[in-house]
């Protein structure tokens, strides 16, 4: 099946909300994340990770998902195809590390921190597992946001080429 322009169009408007979307989830996460480790209210240490745990398991699962399925429709329905350039493997490469990170990680260490803040509060902070949990939650958000990032580049200047073919 080949893609008509307008059809093309509209798929690749899709791909690109739903990127945008699975982007703008991954600054809220990086406001949070900085709002949760500068607070000294429990209250709102505990509605940080409420809301990211809440993200984890809707909209951010919903956009990664539909970036994915709009990314394989583009690819398979395109003259792209899902492994003619380089550009595109690295995407892949990185979409996996995200959905990884979004989907199976930030779920994770948000709720390990939703089930330990409510009984310790701000004395979380002294509890060697929500730390090292914090700590990983960190490291899943900057590399998200970097690796998503690094995605709009490669799309906008689609560099290396297209593989010698065997």
């Amino acid at each position: 099946m080949k893609l008509t322009v307008r059809q093309r169009k509209w798929l690749l408007s899709a791909h690109i909300l739903f990127s945008a979307i699975w982007l703008g989830n991954s600054v809220v996460f990086v406001v949070l994340g900085i709002v949760s480790a500068t607070t000294g209210d429990p209250g709102v240490l505990s509605a940080c990770y409420t809301v990211m745990h809440l993200l984890s398991t809707s909209s951010l699962r919903a956009s990664t998902i539909g970036t994915v399925v709009t990314g394989v429709l583009l690819s398979v329905l395109t003259s792209w195809g899902l492994f003619r350039y380089y550009w595109i493997i690295a995407k892949e490469g990185l979409t996996l590390l995200c959905i990884l990170l979004g989907a199976v990680g930030m779920y994770f260490w948000t709720l390990r921190g939703v089930t330990l803040i409510p009984a310790s509060g701000m004395d979380v902070w002294q509890q060697p597992d929500f730390v090292v949990n914090n700590g990983q939650l960190w490291i899943g958000i900057v590399l998200q946001a970097l690796s998503l990032a690094a995605m709009i580049v490669l799309s906008v200047w689609k560099p290396w080429g297209r593989r010698k073919q065997k």
